[in-house]
């Protein structure tokens, strides 16, 4: 198979990302500096993040491609490619096969291309398949490098660590150090907890993210809150202006997750039309507000299956 190494796919969006500075008369990166959120920086005014969760690749026997999101210039800033899980057998998988496999060949192409248009494609991490984060922490020298290895060999520019099981703070404090070291200040790392893990009520992971924040904040680019499923709702601002109430973790820093389909969870669907107004609201009210992500991309109102790129352009609308 081919498969771009990931220096190489770095090293191209390096270069445009400079020659695009230079036009502006912008000043570059510092030397060594790898493309990507910078983790310990607030988001800047006006730079909302629009993210799509893409974990559905074939719908069927329907390859779903997440191209039309540039192709059709919807403002999507990053693509978060799921689910990676390190399994108990050694094996990796992208959701029930190994990522490498062939029938993968057109997505990490497609992919490849979506990050030459400026966009960031991190790979989520967990979710509601339990066992990989139990194996980081309890294993972490045996089952951490073959997580590195996935990043490495497809280029991806950051994770998203969806931990639905539990863990111990200093094994999700190891891994976030270790992702910092190998790949740099430039590579993307966020979280996905429920949003009210946000605000000091309960959550997912085992471990308080009060004190995750306090000790690796400066480590962690954002996290994708979701509120959905039970655990939040973007119907109005007030879940949001809790979390940014609790007074723990930065606008900047917090992205609010919705479904963009009634289909993708039991509770939480916010129809399209409200969902605007809110974020309109919460951009309006937070000049640093993080932005929305939205799970999934396959299915995604308005357009459904047929156009489902139309949900992240109606939410770079609603930011402005």
């Amino acid at each position: 198979m081919r498969i771009r190494p990931a220096r190489t796919v770095r090293r191209r969006r390096l270069l445009t990302t400079l020659s695009v500075l230079v036009v502006l008369g912008a000043t570059a990166p510092a030397a060594g500096a790898a493309p990507g959120s910078s983790p310990g920086v607030a988001a800047a005014p006006g730079d909302h993040r629009v993210v799509v969760y893409y974990q559905t690749q074939f719908a069927g026997d329907t390859y779903v491609s997440p191209r039309e999101l540039t192709d059709r210039g919807t403002g999507v800033t990053d693509v978060i490619v799921g689910a990676i899980h390190l399994n108990d057998d050694g094996g990796v998988t992208l959701n029930d096969t190994p990522p490498g496999d062939a029938k993968f060949d057109g997505m990490w192409g497609d992919l490849a291309a979506v990050q030459d248009s400026g966009v960031r494609v991190l790979g989520m991490v967990g979710g509601a398949a339990a066992g990989s984060f139990q194996r980081l922490d309890t294993d972490f020298d045996t089952y951490y490098p073959r997580l590195k290895q996935v990043i490495t060999d497809h280029g991806l520019d950051g994770v998203d660590l969806d931990i639905e099981e539990s863990m111990s703070l200093g094994g999700v404090e190891r891994l976030i150090d270790q992702l910092r070291a190998d790949f740099g200040s430039g590579f993307t790392i966020t979280l996905a907890p429920v949003a009210t893990a946000l605000n000091g009520g309960g959550n997912l992971s085992g471990f308080g993210y009060d004190r995750l924040y306090e000790d690796r904040g400066d480590s962690i680019s954002w996290f994708n809150a979701q509120f959905y499923c039970g655990w939040g709702s973007l119907n109005d601002t007030s879940g949001y202006d809790g979390i940014i109430g609790h007074g723990k973790v930065p606008a900047s820093k917090v992205v609010a997750g919705t479904l963009t389909n009634p289909a993708n969870c039991g509770s939480g669907y916010v129809p399209v039309d409200t969902l605007e107004s809110t974020v309109s609201a919460l951009s309006a009210k937070y000049q640093d507000f993080g932005g929305v992500a939205g799970w999934e991309y396959f299915n995604s109102e308005p357009g459904g299956a047929a156009a489902p790129w139309e949900w992240a352009a109606h939410m770079s609308g609603a930011l402005g």
